[in-house]
């Protein structure tokens, strides 16, 4: 497969990936628009984090993480999910793709295997855009990832806790080297949404272990 040798290319061939097919509220199932995984896979890649590496994208949904760092060179790149909608959906894009180094894995993040070998964590984890949410599910999230023993971790969170996350990552022995800023584009697809969409203001903290 040729190279993908620009952002926008990259993120061209992520807008092909379907949206969750089947989106389950107890989840928080948001698809994580193209433009804000392009820009965030094109910056790890920069970083050196994705070429050659080995990639875990750990509640991947609809795997577009795990397939963008698939189509970037990763080594391996494995997306983890609970649901088993989602899943289905990623594998029939693999399929199409024909990405050899790309495998999806239908387990609950806490049932995954730590004992492989895992140099980037990307997560986009349940991180309390719904005032009923369940809190900390975003931490419990940066917990395994730092179970995994990986180089290095991107996180999202809500942008409102910044201050409580950046002391929660140092004392959790992570330290952060960068926090890329998004709009988090929220659709109406729950039947309790009352707008079309709604712009959730958040962040993804890269960090590594000290």
């Amino acid at each position: 497969m040729k190279k993908i040798a620009r952002k926008k290319h990259l993120e061209m061939r992520l807008q092909s990936i379907p949206s969750h097919p089947n989106p389950k509220v107890g989840l928080e199932q948001y698809t994580t628009p193209s433009v804000i995984a392009s820009d965030l896979i094109w910056n790890a890649y920069s970083l050196g984090d994705v070429e050659n590496k080995d990639v875990v994208d750990l509640g991947c949904g609809t795997g577009i993480f795990a397939i963008g760092s698939a189509l970037m060179g990763a080594n391996s790149s494995i997306g983890v999910d609970v649901d088993d909608d989602s899943i289905n959906l990623a594998n029939g894009v693999k399929d199409k793709l024909d990405l050899p180094n790309l495998n999806f894995i239908a387990s609950d993040i806490d049932d995954f295997n730590e004992s492989m070998n895992v140099d980037t964590v990307f997560q986009n984890p349940p991180f309390g855009s719904q005032k009923n949410a369940d809190s900390g599910q975003d931490l419990k999230f940066v917990q395994k990832a730092i179970g995994l023993n990986c180089e290095v971790i991107y996180s999202f969170h809500m942008q409102s806790t910044e201050e409580f996350l950046i002391k929660y990552y140092d004392d959790n022995g992570l330290e952060i080297t960068h926090i890329f800023r998004y709009e988090f584009p929220i659709p109406k697809i729950y039947d309790f949404h009352t707008k079309e969409k709604q712009n959730v203001d958040v962040i993804v903290i890269r960090a590594i272990l000290k």
